[in-house]
């Protein structure tokens, strides 16, 4: 096997693993915690998920860019630069997002943990984005596993065996762990890759710049992960934290879609089709994205055929009535992840050639579009309103930005 084919062959594998480990939890915590317990993990989680945007501002869309035009003993002041960003950051918003505890939207008996995996999650999530750019995706999986594999498997593991485990501060803290042991082995990467360039004083000017291409897209994807954010705070309220369990196994069954296209379509794809556009290199960009389109359709039909096949035993075996009662969820949210994934063909082709006005354009339309319509669905189907109200933003996502690329791409790159 050729060692491109076994590097993404492995690629692929980790990340299956992890993905495998990720089921194992989220069902092994639907059946061994409460469900509003479940409901409150959920919420947790996408609220570290949004917080992770103000610590990064999304500036790794433009150091991606940078880095792949630059010369390794450039890297470090890029880096550097990028690092001085984030601890302005930090100083701003790590204080303002004590608010959602003194709000309310959280218990305190979570603020600690909220901030230890929030810190954490963003120094691994910067460091992975790196070494996928500069096409180190296998340390990028394994440093995935450690994130979301291993210490799942662990946890679940230790709630099988001792019931006094069963309990959201151990899953917490395993996940502390993982992300913690995922920040050491990328940092011991960096510091082998030998990067210069660390001695340039800090360009303010550069960053600057950087805000000005970033905050666009930051904007951009604040509207779009406020989706997956507001869902889940505007379900609880519809229905209640119970049901919100629900909601939140389905997400997760389903999102794992997002992760594997993510693992061995994406991170593979997106980087030559940004190297190809630079090198004006228009057969090889049609290659590229030609791969992009099939690889991802025959992905999503047939994650979606298994998922179908296999949900209702895995909710028989969870033996809990609450699920089994609303499993008709769980076709809406394949729905949703199926329509996020479509949109991100012509979202890579719309990026690769810097043309980030439409994809900001479409996200931030999509949440003035997804709140009327869950407000006016709301009324009449409370509990199915919120994901049929994230089908239709994500319906027009994927319209908008196929029109987009369609109107703006030059008919050589099509």
């Amino acid at each position: 096997m050729p060692k491109q084919s076994l590097t993404r062959f492995t690629n692929i594998a980790l990340r299956g693993i992890t993905l495998a480990s990720k089921f194992l939890l989220i069902f092994f915590l639907a059946k061994f915690l409460e469900p509003k317990e479940l409901g409150l993990y959920g919420l947790l989680t996408v609220t570290i998920s949004y917080a992770l945007y103000l610590l990064g501002f999304d500036f790794y869309a433009f150091t991606t860019r940078e880095i792949l035009k630059r010369e390794r003993h450039e890297w470090g002041g890029l880096l550097k630069d990028q690092g001085a960003l984030s601890l302005v950051l930090y100083m701003i918003f790590l204080p303002l997002l004590s608010l959602i505890f003194i709000k309310g939207l959280l218990p305190w008996s979570v603020a600690g943990w909220f901030f230890i995996l929030l810190i954490l999650e963003h120094l691994t999530q910067e460091l992975s984005r790196l070494l996928i750019t500069i096409s180190e995706q296998l340390l990028a999986s394994v440093m995935l596993f450690l994130r979301s594999g291993i210490w799942a498997v662990m946890v679940t593991g230790l709630m099988f065996f001792r019931a006094d485990t069963r309990e959201l501060n151990v899953v917490l803290g395993g996940w502390a762990l993982g992300s913690f042991a995922a920040l050491v082995l990328g940092s011991y990467r960096l510091k082998q890759l030998k990067v210069s360039g660390w001695h340039k004083k800090i360009d303010w000017q550069w960053i600057s710049k950087g805000l000005k291409t970033a905050i666009p897209l930051l904007v951009a994807t604040l509207a779009l992960r406020g989706l997956f954010t507001v869902d889940r705070y505007w379900f609880a309220d519809l229905a209640n934290l119970d049901t919100l369990g629900a909601y939140v196994l389905f997400m997760g069954i389903s999102s794992a879609l997002l992760s594997f296209l993510d693992a061995g379509v994406f991170a593979f794809i997106y980087p030559g089709l940004i190297s190809a556009h630079h090198d004006k290199d228009a057969a090889a960009f049609r290659l590229k994205l030609k791969a992009l389109l099939w690889q991802t359709l025959i992905f999503s039909a047939a994650f979606s055929i298994v998922a179908l096949l296999i949900i209702n035993p895995l909710l028989g075996w969870l033996n809990k009535p609450l699920y089994l009662e609303h499993e008709n969820l769980f076709p809406w949210t394949l729905l949703i992840t199926l329509l996020y994934s479509l949109g991100m063909i012509p979202h890579y082709a719309l990026y690769a050639q810097g043309l980030d006005r439409p994809i900001i354009h479409s996200h931030i339309a999509s949440l003035l579009i997804f709140i009327p319509v869950t407000w006016l669905l709301s009324h009449y189907w409370p509990v199915q309103a919120v994901p049929a109200g994230l089908c239709v933003a994500f319906l027009f996502i994927l319209l908008w930005k196929c029109l987009a690329f369609i109107r703006l791409t030059p008919a050589q790159y099509r």
